[in-house]
């Protein structure tokens, strides 16, 4: 009887073993497909970027990791795509200083007057605070950054040229909806308010606003420069965004999945920088051509000490240390 169940378990386990390598086989087999959801149009670089790194990823796994793009806010805004990732509906998005509301120091990938260049920011990213940011965005939200990719500085648009912040009183401009953009413009002698982007042209047309401040690929393609004259180069604001995908999503992959995706991300990272480039001085060139002056006799030092007091308001003590931090580490450095 003893010999009989022991001939008995050791088939039972023989069953499960061999049940247990068919499943192995199978997840080997499995293709991951996931959902990736941003804001910016089709043409934007930010989406041809994403195009570049599912390309790349779907070769590197051998077509065992699949991403499907869904643009121009098809699934929402950018704080619905980082709910969305968190709920498990979706996978990847696009995000920036929005995440600033589950992980606070996230509010310094837009930070006016933090950095004096874009090599100065690029040395932050990928040095240690940049660093201690992204496993901030992974403790705070579960949420990886995969790659970042870098914004063109954001300037100042008028009908009159803005060198200095004494030029600003009685300027009204628009702001996006980000309350660190409305303490510093306000405390540089500005009146800002808030406004949704496909009312600005209306509202420059009209009057009801002087200005606004945006990249230059965005004055551009909103067409700003038709009831602007100025582009004051204030490069008030240098940032950057990150590509994030859900870390529970990550893990999820085999490992030598989760390495190739990886990878992937590197080559679509420098893939994003060199059309940066390319694409800023494509823009800047058909801006001129319609005719807006650019205003480069900006006093950026002054428009810095201006929204200080701003920063030193809305910063808790050490998100304030960190900002010194980062301020201080471009001094000395050279220019790009």
């Amino acid at each position: 009887m003893v010999k009989k169940w022991s001939l008995f378990i050791l088939l039972c386990l023989i069953f499960v073993s061999g049940c247990s390598q068919e499943n192995a086989t199978a997840n080997e087999d499995d293709v991951t497909t996931w959902k990736m959801t941003h804001i910016s149009d089709a043409n934007h670089l930010w989406h041809r970027t994403a195009v570049e790194f599912a390309e790349r990823v779907e070769e590197k796994t051998d077509g065992k990791v699949k991403i499907e793009i869904y643009p121009n806010s098809q699934l929402g805004s950018e704080v619905d795509n980082i709910n969305s990732i968190r709920y498990g509906a979706t996978d990847l998005t696009i995000t920036g200083e929005s995440m600033e509301v589950w992980s606070p120091n996230a509010v310094m990938l837009a930070v006016p007057y933090a950095f004096d260049n874009q090599q100065h920011m690029r040395e932050v990213i990928e040095g240690p605070i940049g660093k201690q940011i992204e496993q901030e965005i992974d403790e705070d939200i579960g949420l990886t950054p995969l790659f970042y990719m870098e914004r063109e500085p954001r300037n100042l648009t008028s009908n009159t040229p803005i060198s200095s912040p004494e030029d600003l009183n009685g300027f009204g401009m628009r702001i996006p909806n980000v309350p660190l953009f409305l303490e510093s413009w306000s405390q540089a002698g500005a009146q800002p308010q808030v406004m949704s982007l496909s009312e600005v042209f209306t509202g420059l047309q009209q009057g009801v606003i002087d200005g606004q401040e945006n990249p230059n690929d965005l004055i551009m393609s909103n067409g700003f420069y038709e009831v602007q004259n100025y582009i004051n180069e204030t490069e008030h604001v240098r940032s950057w965004i990150y590509v994030v995908v859900g870390s529970e999503q990550l893990e999820a992959l085999p490992k030598d999945q989760q390495a190739e995706v990886k990878e992937a991300a590197a080559e679509a990272e420098a893939f994003s920088q060199d059309l940066m480039k390319e694409e800023a001085q494509d823009v800047r060139n058909q801006l001129e051509e319609t005719g807006v002056e650019f205003n480069s006799d900006v006093d950026q030092e002054a428009f810095r000490e201006a929204m200080q007091p701003a920063l030193e308001e809305y910063f808790s003590e050490e998100q304030m240390e960190l900002y010194q931090e980062i301020v201080e580490s471009g001094k000395g450095g050279s220019d790009e």
